[in-house]
Formats: structure tokens, sequence, C-alpha cells
């Protein structure tokens, strides 16, 4: 989708449709409010007799359609719910149901009225941001494989208004980076939602060479052969049982200030989950192409860096294999020995992430000795069942990470909840037979026992884990509860805070 911005207010822009954000009226609030007045006197008061019937209400998710006399477009009032519980995160639902609500309707371009969006707790590029989010993310639809699809918006305009003239320099700036990144996560939900015979190891090595090419960044891919030679056990023994060898892909961008610190990114690549040979149940599996959420996301962040010229130097780190059940599949009881050195006691074949992740993890350690390392991964159910489908699990050792990747968080709407990480969950993981193993013997705080297997192989190195389990992707009854942005499938969840908490770096 396009985004522009206007320094007009909108009302008249020549467009198929102009929405206004209204808040919630009070129950017994009977006066119109003047915020409606240039909406009223443009379709000769019809907005007003909407007002009087309770047409509009500015209750959330409410989404009123006003015809302009003589064919001149139509008037969206879009409910923004009581304004003291308003927020950029109010704005960016808003923005997705508006689009949502044109989807099929023979509307192609759309304008925002800016000042209806900002408040005085929301500032006018707080607002702008969260707009373009919504509308670029709304109107995403996964279509690769559709034979025909419904038309939707092309093009979203932000109308300034008189009032907001005056910091048209930084919201046009604004619009250009948000849509910069929103544009990434549609980029990297395209690839998160291919199917697993399709988006193979390989082939997600080749969409890394294709974005190294593309933006000048520098791609590395270890065949199976290599990581034999490099000794990664972890990766060997989860792919071992597909016809699709792992891959370890590598991307480094050099980063936009000189002597920059070094930030590296690892995600989870598992391009299909079966459980392997400790098989999961039938029902759901078809979401097991959503497991290499975590690879998918860094590979996304690194496109969004090098787009947006970001300072710091990144390393992004793909753990890419396919978990199936074989001859050769990796067994439980098996002991791996990863990269740097330590070994693995297998005892469920289904908890093989954190098998991946731990040769990607001592690699760019061992290598690139970065200043921190952020690991994104669909790593447990139990986050799933801790925080539910929206928001991601936070274990982190260094404060300074955790309060960015917060306020990042925070920032763009991607929610992140940190959960502590003790030595008692760190005496769990402990193995008898080898350094570590992949499962515990009773079954509590999942999500902090894997956080505490991955923790083993970064050392010193100040490390924060993200565990997507819940909001990588939505099904058809999670959709249901989840923000009109957050299509079906594959949500691009990472990307968004990810960005957002490099660029904000380097302000800080």
């Amino acid at each position: 989708m396009k985004v522009l911005v206007d320094r007009r207010d909108g009302v008249n822009a020549a467009v198929d449709a102009t929405v206004s954000g209204v808040f919630e009226r009070a129950e017994k609030e009977k006066e119109f409010p003047r915020a409606l007045a240039r909406e009223d006197s443009a379709t000769g008061g019809l907005v007003k007799a909407a007002w009087d019937r309770k047409e509009i209400r500015g209750k959330r998710k409410e989404v009123t359609v006003v015809h302009r006399p003589g064919g001149k477009g139509r008037l969206l009032f879009v409910g923004l719910g009581p304004r003291v519980r308003y927020d950029a995160e109010v704005a960016r639902r808003a923005a997705a149901e508006a689009v949502r609500a044109l989807q099929g309707r023979g509307a192609r371009t759309m304008a925002f009225r800016l000042p209806s969006f900002v408040t005085e707790s929301t500032s006018a590029e707080a607002a702008t941001r969260a707009l373009v989010d919504g509308a670029v993310l709304g109107g995403y639809e996964f279509v690769r494989y559709k034979s025909s699809t419904e038309g939707g918006v092309e093009e979203a305009t932000v109308c300034l208004g008189d009032d907001l003239v005056r910091e048209e320099s930084g919201l046009r700036q604004a619009v250009s980076e948000e849509a910069t990144i929103a544009d990434v996560v549609v980029w990297t939900r395209d690839i998160a939602n291919l199917p697993a015979d399709t988006a193979t190891p390989e082939r997600l090595a080749e969409e890394a060479r294709a974005l190294g090419k593309e933006m000048g960044i520098k791609v590395t891919v270890f065949d199976e052969k290599k990581l034999a030679e490099m000794k990664c056990g972890g990766l060997l023994a989860v792919g071992g049982g597909s016809s699709h060898p792992p891959r370890l892909i590598v991307l480094e961008y050099p980063g936009g200030a000189r002597r920059g610190r070094t930030v590296a990114l690892v995600g989870k690549g598992i391009t299909f989950d079966s459980g392997g040979i400790s098989l999961k149940p039938a029902p759901k599996m078809s979401e097991m192409k959503f497991d290499k959420s975590g690879a998918v996301a860094v590979l996304g962040t690194l496109r969004a860096a090098a787009m947006l010229k970001v300072a710091p130097r990144v390393i992004g780190v793909m753990a890419c294999a396919e978990n199936l059940p074989s001859g050769t599949a990796y067994r439980p009881g098996d002991v791996a020995r990863t990269y740097n050195g330590k070994t693995i006691e297998v005892l469920n074949t289904d908890a093989e992430g954190r098998v991946v992740l731990s040769d990607a993890l001592g690699y760019v350690v061992a290598q690139y000795r970065p200043d921190e390392v952020i690991d994104l991964a669909t790593l447990t159910g139990a986050q799933v069942i801790a925080l539910g489908d929206d928001t991601a699990g936070l274990i982190a050792t260094d404060e300074k990470i955790a309060s960015g990747l917060l306020s990042a968080s925070k920032a763009t709407g991607e929610p992140l909840w940190r959960m502590p990480l003790t030595d008692y969950h760190r005496e769990l993981v402990k193995s008898h037979v080898g350094d570590v193993r992949n499962s515990t013997e009773i079954p509590v705080a999942g999500m902090l026992t894997a956080a505490a297997f991955l923790e083993t192989f970064v050392g010193n190195t100040p490390w924060a884990h993200i565990d997507i389990a819940g909001p990588a992707w939505t099904s058809s009854l999670t959709r249901k509860y989840q923000p009109a942005y957050q299509n079906r499938g594959a949500t691009g969840f990472g990307v968004r805070v990810l960005t957002r908490y490099l660029m904000d770096s380097a302000r800080a």
C-alpha cells in the first residue's frame, strides 16, 4: 500500500473514503461534537442526523459509513472508545478496522484526518505512525495461492490540517519510516506464510541471498557438509530426518555509524515441525509451517535495518531445519555435541527449537563477539499458556536490553512481558548424561527452562530471549480476538519491535 501526506484537512480530499476518529459519547451526552462540524457540513447535515440517531457512538470497533451527496465519496467514522483510555494502539487498531471495512467495496484510495486521532497524551507523530501501521498491515492478505481476490485500499493519505502543518517535516519522516517498516512486515508475512513444501531450509537461504544482493548485505550459508565440519551437532540432529538438509544462514549488515556496537539477532527457523519421533498430535499440525517465524522475523529485521540505515552493526543468524521422523531422525536418548563443544541430552525430539538455536548462538558469540544477543523463537507451548496468543515472553540477563525492548514494545504495539530466570530454572535443565537436557522431568515453567537452556550457549554476553510461540501467527479461532491488523496466518511479530529497538539505540 502506498502512503502519502497531504497538508490539507482531508474532509474534501479527492479520495474514495475519508476516515475520522470519534471518541465514545457519554451515556447522557446529546450535544453534537464540534470536532465533527466539518464532516457534517460536507454531508449537508447527515453526520449530525446519524449522531442524533446514535448510529455514531464512538465505541471501539464501531465503523459507521456516511455517503456524501452527489456521489462525492464516503466518510468513515471509526470508534476510538473512551478518551481517557485512548493511546496509539487504539489508533493503530482503528486504522486497520477502517481499511478492513472498505475491503471489496470499491474503495482504492482513503484519507485519515490526523487531528481526529491526536490528543494531549498521543502526539501527532505517535498517531501518524500508528495510522500507517494499521492501514498497511490491516490491508494485508496472503493471496499467493488464490485464483481471485477482492480488491482493497491501495493508497492511504495522512491529512494534516491547518493545526498540524507546522509539524509537516517530522510527520513526513514518520510516515516514510513507518511505511517502510510496515512494508517489510508484509514482506515477512508472505515468506512466513509459505507452506513447508516451498519454504525449505534451502529456500530460506535463497531468500537471504536475494536480500543480500538487493540491499548490499553480506550473506553466508553453511550447508550440511560445512555444518558437519563445524561440528554443529544440534542442527544436524534436528534436520537429520528430512530430505531437506539444514542450513545455518548468516547475514551481516555493517551499520550506519562508524565503530557502532554490534547487535546479534538469532532466529529459530524450523520450516516444518512434526515433532520428530516424539510426534505431535494431528490436530493443528498444519500450523507448524509457522515454526520458522523467528528466523523469518530476523530476515525481515535485517531488511528494515538496511533500508532505514540504522546505526548499529547487525548480525542476523537463521538456524533452519525441518523436523521429521524417519530412519535417519534423531531419537530420545541421543546426545548431540554443539558448535561450542557443549553437549545436549535429547529427551524429547519435539523440543527441537532450542537444539538448533544452540549452534546458532554458540557460533555468533564465538565468531562475532557481539555486544549483545537477542534471539527470537516460537519455542514453547508454555509461553502461550502463560501469556496467551498476543503477548510474547521476554527473558533478559541485561537490564539495558530489557528496558530498550520494553520501550520499543510500547511504541510499536507488539506486546512483550518480562519473565524471571533463576537458578531454579537453570538447575532443571542440567543433565546427568551431558551438559544440558532439552526437556525436564517435571512439566513446570517450560518457557523459563527453555530460556535457561539457551543461556548456556551465550556465556557472559548480554542476552535477551523472546518467545513468540503465541503471537507469531493467528488461526481462524484466535483471529477473532486479535486486532484487525493481525490477519489470519503469519503476523510477522518481532520485526516492528526489533527494528524500533535498533532505531532507538542510536538515539540513546
